[in-house]
Order: C-alpha cells, then structure tokens, then sequence
C-alpha cells in the first residue's frame, strides 16, 4: 500500500509540473514558435478544463475499476502522449492540443491517492494525510519554476519535452506495477447511487463555490500569469521568473503541509478555512492595489496568495466528511471537478480580461485588472462559506 501511495504522489509531482510550468517556457515559446501570452492563457485552461472535464469518467472508474488500472493508462496514454506533442510543437495551437492530453493524463493520480487513503485511513486524518501528498507533490511546482528554466537553457525546451515524456511513460508503468487496489467491503455491494446524489445534498452547496474559487488565483498566478507579468513589468528574464515563482512554490508547499492538521489543533476545519482564505484574498487586493511596488514585495505577495490558499486538501476533507463511503470515489472527484474547472474557466477568462485591460504604454494595466480579477471572487467565496456546517468525523 505504502509503495502504491508513493508511485501515486511521483504522478501527482508530475500533474503539478504539468499544470505549471509554462510561466518559465514563456519567452522560448514566444520566440520559437510565436505563442503570445495570450495563446498559453488558452493552452492553461485547456489543461484545467479538461483535467476537471475528466473528474466525473474518473469518478466512476476509481470506483468501479479501480485506482491502480484507472491512473496507470491515463497517464501513460495522456501525460506521455501530450508531453510528445509539446516536444514536437511547431504552432501555438500544438501546444494547446498537448495541454489538453496532459490535463486528461494527469487526471486521475490525486483522485486515486485520495481515494486509497479515504478507504484505509480515519476519516480524523484525511485532512493531514491529503495535505502532505499535496505538499510532496507540489515538488513538481518547484521543479516547474528555477530548476526548469535551467534545463531549458542546458538542454533545449524540445530536449527538455522529450526526457519527460520518458519520464511519464516510466511512472505509468511503475503505478500499474506496484499500485494494490483497496478492498470494497461487502455491505458496499449493491449500493446505488451518482453525482446526482451528492449534488443533492445541502451540506455540500456552500462548499461547492469556495471549492470553484480557492486554488484559482495561486494556480493562474503560479502557473501562467507570473511570467509575463514580471517580465512586463520588472523587465526579469526566465531564470528572475524562475527564482520568484520558485518563492511561491515553496509557500504553497508549505501552506499544504500546514493546513492538513490545523482542523485537528483548532477543532474545527471551518473557521481554519474561512480565515485563511480570506488572508489569501488580502494578498490579491493588494496585488492589485501596488501592482508595481518592487520585486521583492510583489514576491512577498504571490507568496503570501499561495501560502494561504492552500486550503485544498482541507476543504477536500470538510466536504468528503460527508460523503456516503460507497460514493468516496465520485465525491472526492466531483470536488476535484469544481476545484479544477474553476482554474479553467478563470485562465480561460484572464486571458479576456487582460487584453480588455491593456492600454498603450501602460504595461501594469491589464495585470492591475487580472489581481481583481483574482481577488474578487476569493473575496466573495469565503463569504458564501460561512454558510457551511462545520465536520470533523
């Protein structure tokens, strides 16, 4: 089991690289290949939008197949299929379509490692447990900022593609060789039901919108926007771009690891949330307040975004708290779902708001916009949350 849950979390290390390396790969795509901030906004929420489009499929096969069988094909067929195509990319478009085999390769891993520890843990210790897988995973989102714009510079981007294609291939092969699928306990047998069910559920509603909301900004910011923001605004080449998205990086690892056992130090998992996210929220509005005040305070900020709102994996445990057990595998996706797609749909969007923003000599305008547009939602989430019943069991 133990093995399992390793080979697991080195797919999710690559979901994470995957999901945001691009910031760093900005200048060489621009130059190589003419992809404009605006095309790798696109190519960003492709990956989310497919990622969250592939959470119900994924639902039922964890489910019904299982983990192992489940996360091994997509990730091989998905995540090294896409990272071929990226390699091979000669138009903005390719990567785009490569984004989009990675988002369904990259799919099930989080789901399955959650789905093994929520039928062989206590649900008291999900929480903790959820928050450590992400923070080892979140190694891909450092491996995605400094490390990778030195390999782009050693290698090659098209060299770079290639190793980590080989490299997906070899951890879909290792999931399928040492991943056990849980015993479904027998009282399970029989049992019905759907997404519609838990859609159903009341206890569920205010969690869904801050679910939408939460992971948004740090991953628009992280994962696509830091890049050309810095290199606008500070004039920063990738290896700047890199050092300062590698400060986020780690923030968010370490607002993973803090988050998972705060439920159990404060007793409750709701108010840990409502007042973290809301930090978050400080942060972005003040993103948008000094959009150009210094390096190291802009740094500060997208740390400070990241570092508190990292709540994901606690917000995945409030909500799995009341998740009937013979439906674990399409609730912890269904909230992946939400979790993702609003990532999509907010990169889809940024993309817009930006160019609506932009104005001739002016390069802090149109990323003064997209802080807003960031910050008003993560605002307005946390309010609706308040709503919540609050669960620990």
């Amino acid at each position: 089991m133990r093995a399992g849950i390793a080979m697991l979390v080195m797919g999710y290390v690559l979901s994470q690289f995957y999901r945001a390396f691009l910031p760093v790969m900005t200048p060489v795509l621009t130059t190589d290949i003419g992809a404009t901030p605006e095309a790798l906004s696109r190519a960003s929420g492709l990956w989310f939008l497919t990622f969250a489009a592939m959470q119900v499929p994924v639902g039922w096969a964890l489910d019904k197949l299982g983990p192992r069988r489940t996360a091994a094909l997509l990730l091989a067929v998905g995540g090294g299929g896409g990272a071929t195509v990226f390699a091979l990319a000669s138009a903005p478009w390719h990567i785009q379509a490569a984004m989009v085999l990675l988002g369904a390769g990259c799919a099930p891993v989080l789901m399955a490692t959650y789905f093994i520890i929520a039928k062989s843990f206590s649900p008291r210790v999900f929480g903790t447990l959820a928050g450590a897988v992400i923070g080892v995973g979140s190694i891909g989102n450092i491996a995605g900022s400094l490390p990778l714009a030195w390999a782009v510079e050693s290698f090659g981007w098209r060299q770079t593609l290639w190793g980590l294609a080989a490299l997906t291939l070899a951890v879909a092969a290792l999931i399928l060789a040492v991943v056990r699928d849980p015993v479904q306990p027998q009282a399970h047998a029989g049992q019905t039901g759907s997404v519609f069910t838990l859609l159903k559920m009341p206890a569920l509603w205010a969690i869904f919108p801050l679910m939408v909301v939460n992971y948004a900004p740090s991953a628009g910011l992280r994962g696509l926007w830091a890049g050309p923001y810095l290199a606008d605004v500070f004039g920063m080449d990738a290896a700047g771009i890199g050092l300062v998205t590698l400060a986020m990086g780690v923030a968010m690892i370490i607002g993973n690891f803090a988050y998972g056992p705060l439920d159990r130090v404060f007793g409750t998992r709701k108010w840990v949330i409502f007042w973290g996210n809301l930090a978050s929220a400080a942060a972005l509005f003040a993103l948008w307040a000094v959009p150009a005040s210094g390096v190291w305070a802009v740094t500060a900020l997208l740390a400070a975004a990241g570092l508190f709102g990292a709540s994901f994996p606690l917000i995945m445990a409030h909500a799995r708290s009341f998740f009937p057990a013979h439906l674990t595998g399409r609730g912890v996706t269904l909230l992946n779902l939400f979790g993702i797609g609003g990532v999509g749909a907010f990169q889809f969007a940024s993309g817009w708001v930006y160019q609506g923003a932009q104005v001739a000599g002016d390069p802090v305008a149109g990323y003064r916009a997209l802080f807003l547009f960031f910050a008003v939602p993560a605002l307005v989430g946390p309010l609706l949350y308040l709503f919540s019943r609050d669960r620990l069991d």
